[in-house]
């Protein structure tokens, strides 16, 4: 390619371009959005902390802007041994750095989620070292937004936020098509918005890149089909197979044969167990992972446990629909009261199912369940207490226990279907889907002497503690807790979530959720195990790009920030 004149554009053109059917091909190599995402963090990052080698600022960034003309009031001022540099809207104060470094040290993560976010901040000089590609992943995904919550005039803020927003959303495991010409409309005004307030400099090739990715999407599907973790993963794999670092080839090939061989013996022979051999992750299997404490506990909150788990098994669902008629015909004028016929409902049901379950069994052919005998007699009042406990492939953890670990695996989430009311005095309450923050204090293994089921005692965050900002974050003050006489949960029936303080606001935490860990997802025999990397998107909904450019009138068009050091280079 030729431009001006004799200016030659393009040192090289590759040979793929002398096939006859390469021009009619809509992606001639596919993007990878793990290392663009992690350029694009580390631009970020390198940026914002002013890090040496990673920071996109510094005279020649200045004198580009004199040079185009834009924001000539950040132009270097050169003195006799130093150059001053005046702050602009992408530089920090050095309270601010502190700020920014101390939120990330300060997170606690579940376990699996990612590295130890605090070996990679160091505090004395206010920087993040020794990023790698997942950890840039995780930042982008979920926590930057929130380590930058109390930084940067709101404008500049919003921008990289609605950035770390396009991220979460187009690496998501489902794709809604009809939102990919939004999306792809977005990230172009959020690149706009970005050149309002960053340098020229931080514009190289992997930002620019950005903007293909939602097409790409389109042509070619989610974008875990294509990354590059299993490859990166897979040649981890295979540089552990080398013994002989002068043959690395060899040692690869004889091992990968050796293994390829022992598990064509594992599934084609039968009655045969494997050692040695690792096994795919059983994402059912629940388990306690510490030792116990058998513990007598209070009556109340037995009956507490006791109720949550008949009332959410599905065999004494007609049971409770009968003892509703039952307290209806018994008490008529109270009818129309709802919330009373639920608080007498509680109060007797579970003394009525028992004798209700007896009578049945002493009937010829009563059709009473095993399962249905013994959970209408109750749990032993001896209930053993775990510190941690395996659920469906998640370890979930106590509070006490996440207190003394480097991990935070206590949070849950729980969407249910319950009784909302307006006062304490409203009569007339509404039935919808309400979703519960909490925290799990206890985890108790019912007895049921056939079978035992896992509940989890919480302290859920009482409405008056809960809060959605206008980036869709939501917000819970742990202090404040309610639901004082539903305590408890089924451990199968939650999300496991983690909080992370909200530096922004005193006394708040931000709630992020857990990647999506679902191993049934498969394509022949393959299960698609990279899905792990997925996270859920933390925000309710995409806030409108076009409300942000509505801010810019809050920096008065001034470009140097005020409040700010000025920057001197030797």
């Amino acid at each position: 390619m030729v431009e001006n004149g004799d200016r030659v554009c393009w040192k090289k053109k590759s040979i793929f371009f002398d096939l006859e059917y390469w021009k009619y091909l809509p992606v001639r190599h596919a993007l990878d959005v793990m290392h663009i995402e992690k350029n694009v963090c580390d631009n970020i990052i390198g940026t914002l902390l002013e890090i040496p080698g990673k920071n996109k600022d510094g005279i020649a960034a200045r004198l580009d802007l004199l040079n185009m003309g834009v924001k000539t009031d950040l132009q270097p001022e050169y003195g006799e041994r130093r150059t001053r540099l005046p702050p602009g809207p992408w530089n920090l104060s050095k309270a601010e750095k502190r700020e920014v470094c101390n939120s990330f040290y300060g997170m606690k993560v579940p376990e699996g989620y990612s590295s130890n976010i605090k070996n990679l901040v160091s505090l004395q000089d206010s920087r993040l070292l020794g990023l790698k590609s997942h950890d840039c992943h995780t930042l982008m995904q979920q926590l930057l937004p929130v380590a930058i919550r109390s930084v940067l005039e709101k404008p500049a803020r919003y921008a990289i936020t609605h950035l770390c927003f396009f991220f979460n959303a187009i690496c998501a495991k489902t794709v809604d098509v009809s939102k990919l010409d939004k999306l792809e409309e977005d990230v172009v005004v959020t690149l706009c918005l970005l050149e309002k307030y960053f340098p020229p400099s931080f514009f190289d090739i992997m930002v620019h890149l950005v903007v293909h990715l939602v097409r790409e999407v389109r042509i070619c599907g989610p974008v875990y089909f294509r990354w590059m973790y299993p490859f990166e993963r897979y040649m981890k794999v295979l540089k552990g197979y080398v013994q002989n670092r002068t043959h690395p080839e060899g040692c690869i090939a004889e091992r990968y044969i050796a293994e390829e061989a022992v598990e064509f013996c594992t599934q084609h022979l039968s009655d045969v167990s494997t050692v040695g051999v690792p096994s795919s992750q059983k994402m059912g299997v629940s388990k306690p992972l510490s030792g116990c404490t058998v513990s007598v506990v209070d009556q109340d909150l037995l009956n507490q446990a006791h109720l949550y788990v008949l009332e959410n098994t599905e065999e004494v669902l007609p049971y409770i629909e009968q003892h509703m008629i039952h307290i209806k015909t018994a008490y008529p004028k109270f009818r129309k009261r709802t919330k009373w016929l639920q608080d007498k409902h509680n109060s007797t049901f579970i003394q009525w199912l028992r004798f209700k379950v007896q009578s049945e069994l002493e009937e010829d052919n009563h059709g009473v369940s095993e399962n249905l005998r013994w959970l209408a007699a109750g749990p032993n009042m001896a209930v053993p207490l775990y510190r941690s406990y395996l659920i469906k492939g998640i370890k979930f953890n106590i509070k006490a226990q996440d207190d003394v670990r480097t991990t935070q695996n206590s949070g849950v989430y729980l969407l249910a279907h319950t009784m909302q009311v307006a006062s304490a005095k409203d009569k007339n309450p509404i039935l919808s889907n309400m979703g519960f923050y909490g925290v799990i204090q206890e985890i108790w293994d019912l007895d049921y002497q056939k079978f035992t089921i896992p509940v989890f005692r919480c302290d859920w965050i009482d409405s008056f503690g809960l809060v959605v900002d206008e980036l869709g974050f939501t917000l819970v003050d742990l202090s404040k807790i309610g639901h004082r006489n539903d305590q408890f949960v089924l451990a199968s029936q939650v999300t496991q979530i983690f909080f992370v303080d909200d530096p922004m606001h005193r006394g708040w935490s931000v709630v992020l959720s857990m990647p999506n860990r679902e191993y049934n997802d498969v394509i022949g025999d393959e299960v698609l195990g990279d899905v792990i990397i997925e996270c859920e998107p933390f925000t309710r909904g995409m806030p409108n790009v076009d409300t942000f450019d509505e801010l810019v009138g809050e920096l008065g068009g001034q470009n140097i920030r005020g409040g700010c050091e000025d920057i001197w280079i030797e």
